[in-house]
């Protein structure tokens, strides 16, 4: 039976006597398990966040993809014509000789000039050279000359337009944001670097090669489109002037800087001795023709997005020269295991190993470079760090077809793979500053030093003490 309290409205409710204070109740930890797994997700406030960067990812990705079937299109079309791996090595050092002669420049305009107009310009100039591949592949005998001159020709103006994107890009991000634009950014030329080779290696087979170089001529005009609605980047309120002394400058700076020095010398070593690119057709030849060939351009760019979508931890590593360093490592071990490959299928899985841990190295390597290199000399890093990661591909083509003529397929994927894990391994010991770096006094050499100048005395905090900033447990 229920009581019902009577209460008298008129009198008032009666006091109520204090409770005792309860202790503090402490909230349990999430699980560690549960923290790891959200910090694996791939970050997208960048693209949410800042319209400029959303259309140069948008605009970009396509036109990169296109550029991705010509990739494949032109060494493709160079060794059907004269069916030589050295031939197709050439072809890189023609690059790499057009990269020597503007990567330097690039870097000193993107420190002088309007960042955004240099790219519309550069563009433009690969757009007119895609259409010129057409039609030397829609001749009833294409020329062989052809592919060596646009081949350093697209070279040269990636020269001028990386400097200029690459320094661009901090811009438009928070610091903070840093580390989930690099992951953003790669992964957009990681969609092109999967998709476009394998439909490249399609097209040839079905429609030729023309249509190939078509479709990326016409990616290059999307591109554009997206370029005339970013806003102005004008030059650093510091800005340098376009002359030899602004070049030797960043040089000097690059040099200084032990741990920079450490990040450029461990790509060039694993491109140089571990980027058999240039066997690719070869291996294509007898692992089942161009559409093994696409499959294999393909593969590193699918272990890399394996890392870029769940790159959310990288966020948390601050030891960026040990990243990159391991990185690499793992990159080697899978041109070794390339090189024992007997299978189309276990190729491909060798290779994805190895883009795995390119992208690991890569994302390390782009994070350490923009969150301590000072914005007035960024355009002119961004030209070294071109020639770095570019001149060790290119070489290493070279490098891979002469050892191939003298001493065999197997030897010539092998060997590098080996001196590429025995490299890193020497630089790292060689550049202590570089295995030490970390994240903070990374910062603290951006913040400290927005002048840049032409060259700091000491490498700043590359060879501070660790105690300067002490590792977590995350490192």
């Amino acid at each position: 039976m229920w009581t019902v309290w009577q209460i008298d409205p008129m009198a008032g409710y009666p006091e109520l006597p204090e409770l005792p204070e309860l202790p503090e109740v402490q909230r349990a930890e999430p699980r560690r398990t549960w923290k790891l797994g959200r910090s694996a997700r791939l970050d997208i406030t960048p693209i949410r966040t800042s319209r400029d960067l959303r259309l140069l990812f948008i605009g970009g990705g396509i036109s990169f993809a296109g550029s991705m079937l010509t990739f494949v299109a032109i060494p493709y079309q160079a060794y059907q014509l004269t069916h030589s791996s050295l031939i197709v090595g050439l072809l890189s050092l023609a690059e790499l000789v057009a990269l020597l002669l503007t990567g330097f420049l690039g870097g000193a305009l993107a420190d002088a000039f309007d960042r955004r107009r240099l790219l519309r310009v550069s563009e433009t100039g690969l757009l007119i050279g895609s259409l010129i591949l057409v039609v030397n592949a829609a001749l009833g005998h294409s020329q062989l000359w052809v592919l060596f001159v646009i081949s350093f020709l697209l070279a040269a103006l990636d020269g001028i337009q990386s400097p200029a994107l690459n320094s661009f890009v901090p811009r438009l991000v928070s610091p903070d944001q840093l580390p989930a634009t690099s992951a953003l950014m790669s992964l957009r030329s990681q969609v092109g670097m999967i998709a476009a080779p394998a439909l490249s290696g399609v097209l040839i087979s079905v429609s030729g090669l023309r249509t190939a170089y078509g479709i990326d001529a016409a990616t290059y005009a999307f591109s554009l489109i997206m370029l005339s609605r970013l806003g102005a980047a004008p030059p650093p309120e510091a800005g340098s002037e376009v002359s030899l002394r602004a070049v030797l400058g960043g040089l000097r700076y690059a040099v200084s800087r032990k741990d920079l020095l450490g990040s450029y010398l461990v790509d060039i070593n694993a491109m140089f001795f571990g980027f058999p690119n240039a066997l690719y057709p070869q291996l294509a030849a007898r692992l089942g023709g161009p559409s093994v060939l696409g499959l294999l351009y393909a593969a590193p760019a699918v272990g890399s997005a394996a890392v870029t979508l769940t790159s959310g931890w990288t966020a948390l590593v601050r030891r960026r020269g040990r990243m990159i360093a391991v990185g690499a490592v793992v990159w080697g071990l899978g041109i070794i295991a390339l090189g024992f490959s007997y299978a189309a299928w276990l190729a491909v899985l060798a290779l994805a190993v190895a883009g795995a841990g390119d992208m690991l190295s890569g994302l390390g390597r782009t994070t350490m470079w923009n969150e301590s290199i000072p914005d007035v000399v960024r355009g002119r890093m961004a030209g070294v760090e071109l020639l770095s990661y570019s001149s060790g591909p290119t070489l290493g083509n070279v490098e891979s077809g002469l050892v191939e003529t003298f001493a065999g397929l197997r030897t010539a994927v092998v060997s590098g793979g080996i001196l590429c894990v025995f490299g890193c391994a020497l630089v790292s010991l060689a550049l202590p500053a570089f295995w030490r770096y970390n994240a903070t006094e990374g910062r603290r050499l951006r913040e400290a030093d927005p002048a840049g100048g032409d060259a700091l005395e000491n490498a700043g905090g590359a060879d501070a003490p660790d105690d300067a900033a002490p590792a977590r447990p995350d490192d």
